[in-house]
């Protein structure tokens, strides 16, 4: 062989990744008061380690709180979780965000992510299509060791701000671009 990826080989290896990434996730086996129970523990989590997050919040239109996110990779790999769209910290949506990639990598990495609307038309695109792809020109937040969200984030016009926060594993700087956002029933 060549070194090229057959078709079938790729469709087979993106199944397997997959199906990968979504092992461990746990979230989703016993519907929405146990995915709404982790997203409790992650934004308890963001508050007490960050408490300026909470000031982000309040200034958002609604957040997307994705509790355990499982990115696995050799060579290709791809990422699955689940999570809940919040507006006042009520659950209005549940969410699952999905995510391939090509590339030398190798290994394993979980975290969490939230994603504040801070504009009445981001939330409503977000909530209106079939699905919503994170672009390159999402705003990230970078938390300082103090715990302090950086103060450009505060004072940002950007309409949807990522947070990325509590990663253990192998694979360095989860990034969200390309990740897919599907409504689902839990």
């Amino acid at each position: 062989m060549t070194g090229r990826l057959s078709r079938r080989g790729f469709i087979g290896a993106m199944g397997a990744t997959t199906a990968l990434a979504a092992c461990g996730n746990g979230v989703g086996s016993q519907g929405g008061v146990s995915l709404d129970n982790r997203v409790d523990g992650t934004r308890n989590f963001l508050f007490t380690r960050y408490p300026g997050t909470q000031e982000l919040e309040a200034k958002s239109h609604g957040v997307l709180w994705m509790p355990l996110i499982t990115k696995a990779g050799l060579w290709v790999g791809g990422a699955y979780g689940r999570g809940a769209l919040r507006i006042n910290n009520v659950t209005v949506d549940y969410y699952s965000a999905t995510k391939a990639s090509f590339g030398l990598q190798v290994g394993a990495q979980q975290y969490a992510h939230a994603l504040f609307f801070m504009t009445p038309d981001a939330l409503r695109t977000f909530r209106s299509g079939a699905g919503w792809s994170a672009g390159a020109d999402l705003e990230y937040a970078f938390l300082d060791d103090a715990g302090a969200v950086s103060a450009s984030t505060m004072t940002s016009l950007d309409p949807v701000i990522a947070l990325v926060f509590g990663q253990q594993g192998m694979i360095v700087g989860a990034s969200l671009e390309g990740t897919k956002y599907t409504r689902i029933i839990p």
